[in-house]
């Protein structure tokens, strides 16, 4: 298996009533929790199961692939983040 190590990932987190939900878009994974933190933890927890269980059933190559990772030797580099913004429209 080529190294997992140091993959740096996005998380986004949103309030939704007395919940915080935690999302990772590069593997379309979500989690939540009462806190921001906690979902920041949960999500990093769901990340990780998500990526063992790739691991185990083959598949671990082709989502960092189809995530946009690179890699090169035995690392995976993660894409480049440009810019992360929000912006509003009006219909």
């Amino acid at each position: 298996m080529k190294s997992l190590n140091d993959l740096t990932l996005t998380i986004q987190i949103f309030k939704e009533g007395k919940q915080y939900i935690s999302y990772n878009p590069e593997f379309d994974v979500s989690s939540c929790g009462i806190t921001p933190e906690a979902a920041r933890k949960n999500l990093k927890d769901a990340v990780i199961g998500f990526l063992k269980s790739a691991y185990k059933i083959g598949t671990l190559d082709e989502i960092l692939e189809q995530a946009g990772f690179i890699h090169k030797g035995r690392s995976w580099l993660a894409p480049e983040m440009i810019t992360l913004d929000r912006f509003s429209l009006a219909l």
